[in-house]
């Protein structure tokens, strides 16, 4: 007697999103991304087109998305940082700032 073998039935795609039929992004993929946005305004314009293409890689796509969240949140840190230090300066030194001196 033959011992009983099953054949598994390969799934069917036809339900899936598309999304999900694209094959995964690679290592040197990624690895190109990271070097293209360290790259001070052409980083940034990639990560925007990355971020709003939809043809890209869902993956990619939101990776893009969340880098600039924390880009735009450092910058805003920085900007809130800049300003707070620079009214502080500039306040203490108008005190003393006598316009009539200058005559």
């Amino acid at each position: 007697m033959k011992p009983q073998t099953f054949k598994l039935k390969p799934k069917s795609t036809m339900n899936m999103p598309e999304e999900f039929k694209k094959p995964p992004v690679n290592l040197g993929d990624w690895i190109i991304s990271v070097l293209v946005t360290k790259i001070p305004l052409i980083g940034f314009i990639m990560l925007i087109v990355w971020a709003l293409d939809k043809n890209i890689d869902p993956n990619k796509s939101n990776w893009a998305k969340a880098e600039l969240i924390v880009s735009l949140i450092g910058i805003a840190i920085v900007v809130i940082v800049i300003s707070i230090i620079g009214f502080g300066f500039f306040t203490n030194f108008s005190d003393g700032f006598d316009a009539g001196q200058f005559d």
